[in-house]
């Protein structure tokens, strides 16, 4: 009996936090009669229409934008946070600085970096939405405490071997670590990919607009059209559920690592 209330209370627990998402997907290919009419239940369809819609205001353009533009921040960082992770472990004395890194919200550093952009003429261009982001401590740490996962026996017979730091960056640690890069990749993506404020702060062309931002400015041009909305909705979080998903397992067992060391 107590195993059956214990999955009974799991289900509804999930069930809760599903219907959220559920009702999103329901209302994004419900036809817009049902939703301006109210009966949402009894003139169940089918319908494009806000899919059509998304394409005439430009969604799929500032999709695709987004896709690069995080894709090639995560690339960055991941190569940043390899070198940097490597420098760690072989000595350099600069842990603590990107612990207090870590530790320092992203809002407090917008208005000083909005004054270095602005003094180095990059506002309101590409490279603004993406040099802030080439380095990140979070991924430089993560990196890190998988390169210490690594026996140091296995680098000091490739030392001996006569291997130098190339060597042993790459064709030795970059092999044992690359479960943790994708881990890092994952989380690295989400985390660029939901940025709002910033974009809409250091741009205001909206071709580069990334899409969260041209989300909050669909929401302000359609507040009460729930079927736009909500397809746009599910289709900005498809990329991020997807790539979860696939990763899934990865990231989870690279936590559960951490947490053991």
């Amino acid at each position: 009996m107590g195993r059956f209330l214990r999955h009974a209370l799991a289900l509804a627990v999930l069930l809760a936090v599903l219907l959220p998402f559920l009702w999103m997907a329901y209302a994004a290919f419900m036809p817009k009669e049902a939703v301006y009419s109210g009966e949402i239940f009894s003139k169940v369809g089918f319908s494009l229409e806000n899919v059509r819609g998304l394409a005439k205001e430009g969604f799929w353009e500032r999709l695709l934008f987004s896709l690069g533009l995080s894709s090639t921040v995560v690339f960055l960082q991941l190569l940043t946070g390899l070198l940097a992770a490597y420098a760690l472990r072989a000595g350099l004395g600069l842990l603590p600085f990107y612990l207090v890194l870590m530790a320092v919200p992203t809002e407090l550093l917008l208005v000083p970096l909005y004054g270095v952009l602005k003094n180095l003429a990059l506002l309101e261009t590409f490279w603004a939405l993406l040099l802030p982001f080439a380095a990140s401590p979070f991924v430089i740490y993560l990196v890190y405490q998988g390169m210490r996962a690594v026996p140091e026996e296995l680098l000091e017979a490739a030392k001996l071997d006569g291997a130098g730091h190339r060597v042993l960056l790459f064709r030795i640690l970059l092999p044992l670590v690359r479960p943790t890069l994708v881990a890092a990749g994952v989380l690295a993506f989400a985390a660029h990919w939901n940025l709002v404020l910033y974009p809409r702060v250091v741009v205001s062309d909206p071709g580069l607009w990334t899409l969260q931002t041209w989300l909050t400015d669909l929401q302000r041009k359609y507040p009460t059209d729930w079927g736009l909305l909500s397809a746009a909705a599910l289709f900005s979080v498809l990329p991020i559920a997807l790539l979860y998903l696939l990763f899934e397992r990865r990231v989870v067992a690279t936590f559960e690592e951490g947490l053991k060391g």
